[in-house]
């Protein structure tokens, strides 16, 4: 077989010695890799036009990796470069988060204050060409990195959006992507805080927004905290596990089980609650996933929040990021989440205690609003454990205009009801 095919192999799997044992020790494995072989070598010598070997292996990989589930990928070293960038919470680019499905780029959520929210990008769009060039075909690696590109650049961004019958073009300018995760204000004598991704700076963010909205409203006089988690995709692990621990003074926060019985990770909290005891109230919807589940459901297992909204997106999986020497990273599918109650995230989400919809927008026909899709809508999704597609999930969206912002003010007038026994909510 073609040395560098093995090669490939052996790189894919992690590990060259061990996959060439297996293969040799097993007839229907290494008729397998044989037939591999065959094809890259026929593509190489026959393809109408030259292929390096680069491209093939980095498309065998991200193939091998997509028939898995939707969130494991190869990242090459410009792209994991540029994830590491983005988890510090500064990138360059238009500030969108997207996905891949049905072989075009659709936007999970604009990120706020970023060229892509200014121009008017909505979740839900799909971008189906980059500067007049059709995306279909593109890895979602090769889009964003179409997608980013020198600071003041323009690029012109093909839309398709549910009920606007045709497609339509936006440009829009490239700039330096400074995530501001943590945004805060006093509601009243209510403590408002909403956390857009987990990136490094939450905890910290989150802390200094609490004491500083507390010592404006009084210590003594401070209802409550609403944490806004709507629209939220998720991010780092340990900052959605630090962020529980500010609310809770003991208990688990979350375990993750990977494929093996002994490969269990459970995550506690410490003594502490940046609450002071007040009542706690999670907004969540169709776009908070992942990171924002694990605070979601920590907080409602233990009794420490009311979970309003609507049903979360549904993404209970773990990706471990395993760097590969010279040739980027793998993020590989490693494990569920689970609640403290035990609880799999995945697939099902994090149900509401409190049921509220966010009305559409003014002049905005329902048979005309975006189809809401969840994890399980995915193809390929890890499948969940009892899986239910129940409850509603609302229009992925928060209004620009405070006074149209429904889910907030019904939260705001449930904090005033709110009391805390022995740190749980007691309505």
């Amino acid at each position: 077989m073609n040395r560098a095919v093995v090669a490939f192999l052996a790189f894919a799997a992690g590990a060259a010695v061990p996959l060439v044992v297996e293969a040799a020790s097993s007839a229907e494995t290494y008729r397998q890799l044989n037939l591999f072989g065959d094809v890259y070598d026929r593509v190489k010598s026959d393809y109408v036009d030259e292929v390096t070997d680069e491209k093939l292996v980095e498309a065998a990989i991200n193939g091998m990796l997509a028939s898995l589930d939707p969130h494991s990928s190869y990242m090459n070293a410009k792209a994991y470069g540029d994830m590491q960038v983005q988890t510090d919470g500064e990138f360059g680019g238009l500030g969108i988060e997207v996905t891949m499905e049905n072989g075009y780029v659709k936007v999970v959520t604009p990120i706020d204050d970023t060229p892509a929210s200014r121009a008017g990008l909505k979740t839900g769009d799909y971008i189906i060409a980059l500067d007049g060039k059709d995306v279909m075909g593109l890895t979602l690696q090769e889009a964003v990195e179409q997608m980013r590109g020198p600071i003041d650049s323009k690029i012109v961004v093909s839309i398709k959006r549910e009920g606007v019958t045709k497609p339509f073009d936006v440009t829009i300018t490239r700039a330096v992507i400074r995530i501001r995760a943590v945004r805060s204000r006093r509601e009243g004598d209510a403590i408002y805080v909403r956390v857009t991704q987990f990136n490094k700076q939450v905890d910290s963010g989150v802390k200094q927004a609490i004491t500083d909205l507390a010592r404006e409203i009084g210590p003594d006089k401070v209802q409550g905290v609403v944490l806004d988690l709507r629209n939220n995709p998720g991010g780092l692990l340990d900052q959605a596990v630090a962020i529980s621990d500010e609310f809770l003074d003991r208990g688990e926060i979350v375990s993750t089980r990977g494929r093996h019985p002994d490969d269990v990770s459970r995550y506690s909290a410490t003594r502490g609650d940046m609450a002071e005891g007040k009542p706690v109230i999670v907004l969540i919807n169709g776009g908070s996933a992942s990171a924002s589940e694990i605070v979601a459901g920590a907080l409602q297992d233990h009794q420490r929040a009311v979970i309003m909204g609507t049903r979360s997106f549904g993404k209970g999986s773990v990706q471990t990021i395993i760097p590969l020497p010279n040739q980027g990273a793998l993020r590989l599918t490693t494990a569920r989440y689970y609640t403290p109650s035990g609880r799999s995230i995945q697939a099902k989400g994090i149900e509401p205690d409190r049921v509220v919809t966010q009305p559409l927008p003014d002049g905005v026909d329902p048979e005309d609003a975006p189809e809401l899709r969840s994890e399980a809508d995915l193809p390929n999704h890890l499948a969940g454990e009892g899986e239910e597609d129940t409850g509603p999930r609302s229009a992925q969206s928060i209004p620009d205009d405070r006074s149209q912002d429904a889910q907030l003010d019904q939260a705001l007038a449930l904090l005033k009801t709110l009391k805390v026994v022995d740190g749980k909510i007691a309505n």
